[in-house]
């Protein structure tokens, strides 16, 4: 008790504290908004898919690699990576960062 006491008392207290609720919020809106961003088509069933992860912008390098823990990455098109053999249980984890607009089939598949 006497720590909260201390903590909501300073102003360094208060800041860290807020900084981390922020946080905190931060990454629940991310978890729950994530598995609004997978087409339905792609939650059903078993095994890998190919997606098209669609981005608001075009992708860079770093893009490109943060996809490669999920599958191989086949190319890029205008704002949107190709990413093959993702299993679906890794969909929500795909679409989790915030840069992610949607994942899409991949065309053409």
């Amino acid at each position: 008790m006497r720590m909260w006491q201390s903590i909501h008392q300073s102003m360094q207290g208060r800041i860290v504290f807020v900084c981390v609720l922020l946080y905190a919020v931060w990454q629940i809106h991310l978890g729950l908004s994530a598995p609004g961003k997978v087409s339905e088509s792609l939650r059903d069933g078993k095994g890998k898919v190919n997606v098209q992860v669609v981005l608001p912008f075009t992708p860079d390098r770093f893009h490109v690699i943060a996809m490669q823990q999920f599958g191989r990455v086949s190319g890029t098109e205008d704002t949107s990576i190709e990413v093959r053999g993702v299993k679906r249980d890794d969909l929500s984890s795909l679409a989790r960062p915030f840069w992610v607009k949607r994942i899409e089939p991949l065309k053409g598949d």
